[in-house]
């Protein structure tokens, strides 16, 4: 047993070099070791661990570049990733012997988000705590297992799973062909190389031996794959798992051939690791987030354990939202789709926002507790913006998840102490279940912007609870409308929404202002209210609003 160790510059750039990144300027081995991936928000500076490497999306020109540089250097940063191409120069060369952080551009056609998934699988640092060795690798370590193959083929490798994407990749595979660039850069076999190999049965061929397949180039549209492929399954017993592909000139040896076999069965083992590992970690976070959520003698001990001891930290609470026929907002318990798929996109969502939080804050932790995800992050203690920068951070990633599946976020206060922890996420429950019931609100929202609306829905939980119907005059509406299919609720409530404008309540309702004046008059003697009283016209609204949802006191 032994700790999986941090990657260094170093070994990023062995891994991701000349496919993804190039050291442009500065000293790959120092520091050792990477202690976090950080991206960089001109609007919001971060805090930063020590030895970070820092994603500077959107940094061009070179005297701004060279100014954060320093900035990092004075924060003990590793490194600062910047799109390709950087214009040259002793500007910036003299910035990084200065601050001496490593300066490295990232491909261009690469995407950031890529980047940052590679970056942290490499940097795995065994949160779950100790890692075994397999084959002297630390377990779970693909990257290491895709170079160690190359260097027995001597050739470019990628390892890819069952749906053609790249788990990882060796280095080298600059001396491949076009196919193996733009699968490499957009961690996917693209498309029409995957119509293509499936239509000539090399993944047939591949699945139904545990030998090496020889893959010539194969034409489309005018292209070709310019170095034959030879591929070899990953299994695990009668389940694949995915492949291994190497791009090499010539046939393999014998001898090579062998040793891609038990490459492939040194993989197997591997992946069935991170699989195992993946369940491991997710149960154990989790766990952790859940026990800090509840407060108790054990949050101050899980927060320590998810690095979040001695932080200002807010709550977001994600959850999945839908619309039922009649275009009202329900909870997704049966009408999304089946209970095991919406478990699974449950989920899917919840790793996709844990990702995202990463991101933004290298000590951000998320997890599924029931059918919510939960958030912390970190926020400084001197700035009173945290509850609005975590809006934003939940925008942002509900504009990344796009349509695929409706989503809102609640957003909780910012608390200083653990013991704090349960009523900063009632407060985002809170906020949560007014999006998920409401009709036209946001879908990112903090409990201040919607806390009269939790106070009615309270209300409303209460009245429900105890079986109140209405009283008074709304009752006698309401039996009125239903006995002489009138519309004297419907009258009395857009004239108590248009604050007793009757133009406006006329036009909400479609009718000439002087039959809403002849309705208003009616209602008031049917009702017997008198709505020229405050106390009367604020008990209406109340039961307008609270007794039962608008549709339901409609009578047509």
């Amino acid at each position: 047993m032994t700790n999986r160790p941090r990657a260094s510059l170093g070994r990023v750039l062995d891994d991701l070099g000349a496919t993804l990144l190039e050291l442009v300027h500065g000293d790959p081995d120092r520091p050792a070791e990477i202690g976090g991936i950080v991206i960089l928000d001109p609007l919001d500076e971060p805090v930063l661990p020590s030895h970070a490497l820092v994603l500077g999306v959107g940094l061009h020109e070179p005297d701004r570049i060279a100014d954060v540089l320093r900035d990092l250097g004075r924060q003990q940063a590793a490194g600062l990733v910047v799109r390709s191409p950087i214009a040259a120069g002793d500007l910036l060369a003299a910035a990084v012997a200065e601050s001496g952080v490593a300066l490295l551009a990232l491909t261009r056609g690469a995407s950031w988000d890529q980047l940052a998934v590679l970056l942290r699988s490499l940097l795995a640092d065994g949160d779950v705590g100790e890692v075994e060795t397999l084959a002297g690798m630390p377990s779970g370590d693909l990257f290491a297992l895709a170079n160690a193959t190359a260097a027995l083929l001597d050739a470019p490798v990628t390892i890819e799973d069952r749906g053609s994407r790249v788990l990882a990749f060796s280095g080298r595979q600059d001396e491949a062909d076009k196919a193996r660039v733009e699968t490499v850069l957009g961690r996917q076999v693209p498309q029409r190389y995957f119509r293509l190999l499936t239509e000539y049965g090399i993944f047939r061929e591949l699945y139904r031996t545990d030998r090496p397949v020889h893959v010539p180039p194969l034409p489309t549209n005018g292209e070709t794959f310019t170095i034959p492929r030879v591929a070899v399954a990953v299994r695990a017993g009668d389940e694949i798992l995915g492949s291994i592909w190497a791009a090499v000139r010539d046939p393999l040896t014998a001898e090579r051939s062998q040793a891609l076999c038990d490459a492939a069965k040194l993989v197997a083992l591997h992946m069935l690791r991170i699989r195992a590992g993946a369940d491991v970690e997710r149960r154990l976070r989790a766990d952790l987030v859940s026990t800090a959520l509840e407060g108790g003698p054990g949050a101050r001990a899980a927060l320590d354990r998810l690095g979040l001891a001695d932080q200002h930290v807010v709550v977001l609470a994600l959850g999945i939202i839908a619309f039922d026929s009649e275009d009202s907002v329900v909870q997704t318990d049966e009408s999304l789709v089946s209970q095991a798929g919406l478990a699974g996109e449950r989920q899917r969502l919840a790793d996709a926002f844990a990702m995202h939080l990463g991101a933004v804050h290298p000590r951000a932790a998320a997890a599924l507790v029931g059918d919510v995800a939960y958030g912390l992050i970190p926020v400084r203690p001197d700035r009173s913006d945290g509850e609005e920068r975590a809006v934003r951070i939940g925008k942002h990633f509900l504009e990344r998840i796009g349509d695929r599946v409706t989503a809102s976020i609640g957003v909780g206060p910012v608390v200083a102490e653990a013991a704090h922890l349960p009523n900063a996420r009632a407060g985002a429950d809170r906020a949560l279940r007014v999006l998920r019931t409401g009709r036209g609100t946001p879908r990112v929202a903090r409990l201040a912007d919607v806390h009269v609306d939790t106070l009615l829905l309270e209300l409303r939980d209460l009245i429900e609870s105890r079986g109140d119907e209405p009283t008074g005059p709304i009752a006698r509406l309401v039996a009125y409308d239903r006995q002489h299919n009138t519309d004297l609720v419907e009258t009395l409530r857009a004239w108590l929404d248009a604050f007793g404008d009757v133009a406006a309540a006329a036009a909400a309702v479609y009718v000439h202002p002087n039959t809403f004046r002849y309705r208003l008059r009616r209602l008031a003697e049917v009702g017997g209210l008198d709505l020229d009283d405050p106390d009367s016209r604020f008990a209406a609204m109340l039961q307008l609003r609270l007794v039962s949802p608008p549709h339901r006191l409609m009578t047509r």
